[in-house]
């Protein structure tokens, strides 16, 4: 009876394998579509970021071209506002930047990658260099080369040092001569006119 129980359970086990195994291979080409399909989607989203990255320096080029029309424009005269007179094919197109969202994110990004600090320090240090008169300017230049050269500041700063000690030694023995100076008028002076 032993032996007859088991023999259902083998029986059922030998019909259950192929179900199994054919599942298992189901599963396993389901596998290897789904990982050709992550592999491919993983290609395009690589080509997209990618394209999206061209499309992000593309527009914040596009965007720094307007800035340099409205600012030419706004230089030479042509223009008012936030638009600007630009050549294009065989005459004038207006170029006008507006308000909306897309222009205030790549102003943004374009304004990042430019880092606007610097190139308006630039022309404001132009600007203010050409205000100053000769003078102004030979002093600014010995002031710079001082100041960038170490020899040129030890040798500032210890001529500074010698004037500050000769400025303190004759304001020191100043007060000692002027005494002296009144006595010595003030003796003969008084002895004629008591005399």
């Amino acid at each position: 009876t032993a032996v007859a129980s088991s023999l259902p359970q083998v029986a059922t086990n030998d019909s259950l394998l192929p179900i199994v195994s054919s599942q298992r291979e189901r599963f396993r080409q389901r596998n290897l579509e789904l990982e050709a399909e992550t592999r491919q989607l993983h290609q395009t989203i690589a080509v997209l970021r990618n394209e999206v990255d061209t499309l992000r320096s593309d527009n914040i080029k596009l965007y720094e071209k307007i800035k340099f029309l409205q600012s030419y424009s706004s230089s030479g005269g042509g223009g008012a506002g936030r638009g600007a007179m630009a050549p294009s094919g065989g005459g004038l197109a207006s170029v006008h930047v507006g308000g909306d969202e897309a222009v205030d994110r790549y102003s943004s990004q374009y304004e990042e990658k430019l880092d606007p600090f610097t190139a308006f320090s630039r022309r404001e240090k132009q600007r203010k260099y050409m205000g100053l008169s000769a003078p102004e300017r030979v002093t600014l230049g010995i002031s710079q080369f001082v100041l960038s050269n170490k020899k040129a500041r030890t040798v500032a700063f210890f001529y500074t040092l010698l004037l500050h000690l000769l400025t303190m030694v004759v304001s020191s023995m100043c007060p000692i001569a002027t005494c002296e100076i009144r006595h010595s008028a003030s003796g003969p002076a008084s002895r004629i006119e008591n005399g």
